[in-house]
């Protein structure tokens, strides 16, 4: 080994060092990945803390709090005699954000995301019928511009996409319905980015999807509350139907 080699290699930190500085949220993100996977199916023990140390090379203390972070977010139960079990689906924290994001890695029915629209239509057109009864003319005026706007648009699809989420949330801030913005807020940042959501972005995709924005605003500008929850509801569904572009019936979505 040459001098130089020497210097370099005495120079590069040890692997330790170049670890998460949170191992224990490290551990739990790729426990909640194993879970939602099923290496660990519901009704089963996680392995015993002297296998987790030695599978993550960390220690017990390290262990002990990936495991209570994995019981916040409902992965898993601590019973005495037992061990450390995981839990039924149904018990998870679906907006948990390494939940959420893991079983829409595995999901390929796309049934996850289904129900991430269908939650997201119930609130947003509530919110739009809200929104036509208390909108200001300072508010119209910002949904006129931004679907006037996105029509100059349709040829970029990402600064499209911008002024979409612009809009919608403008829809949002203005039925004064923060717990609903949130909760869209939140479903949306772990998804807004994944090809599985956003899916085709075609020229002609982006004018239908804004002749869906124009209703909306056109009802809200109106002040019609029925006409707006309804042109928000039409515009999420059909929006999410063209993008989806899988095989099967997505049930879910029919009402």
């Amino acid at each position: 080994m040459t001098t130089s080699q020497e210097t370099l290699k005495a120079s590069t930190p040890p692997t330790w060092t170049r670890r998460p500085a949170n191992l224990a949220r490290a551990v739990t993100a790729d426990l909640v990945e194993r879970i939602v996977r099923g290496v660990y199916p519901p009704g089963t023990p996680l392995p015993p803390e002297p296998i987790l140390c030695q599978t993550f090379s960390v220690s017990r203390t390290v262990v002990r709090e990936a495991v209570k972070i994995l019981q916040e977010k409902g992965l898993v139960q601590v019973r005495q005699g037992t061990g450390t079990i995981v839990t039924s689906p149904s018990m998870w924290d679906m907006l948990d954000e390494l939940v959420l994001g893991a079983t829409i890695a595995e999901d390929d029915s796309l049934a996850i995301l289904d129900d991430l629209v269908v939650t997201r239509r119930v609130l947003e057109s509530d919110m739009a019928n809200v929104a036509a009864r208390l909108a200001d003319q300072e508010t119209v005026e910002r949904l006129r511009t931004l679907v006037d706007r996105m029509d100059e648009l349709v040829d970029d699809h990402v600064t499209y996409h911008e002024h979409d989420r612009a809009f919608h949330d403008t829809v949002m801030q203005a039925s004064g319905n923060r717990i609903a913005r949130g909760v869209v807020r939140a479903l949306e940042s772990q998804v807004v980015n994944t090809a599985r959501y956003m899916g085709r972005t075609e020229r002609a995709l982006c004018v239908a999807s804004n002749q869906g924005h124009r209703r909306v605003y056109e009802r809200i500008a109106a002040h019609d509350p029925d006409g707006a929850a309804e042109a928000m509801f039409t515009h999420i569904t059909e929006a999410w139907l063209v993008r989806r572009g899988a095989p099967g019936s997505p049930a879910r979505l029919q009402r």
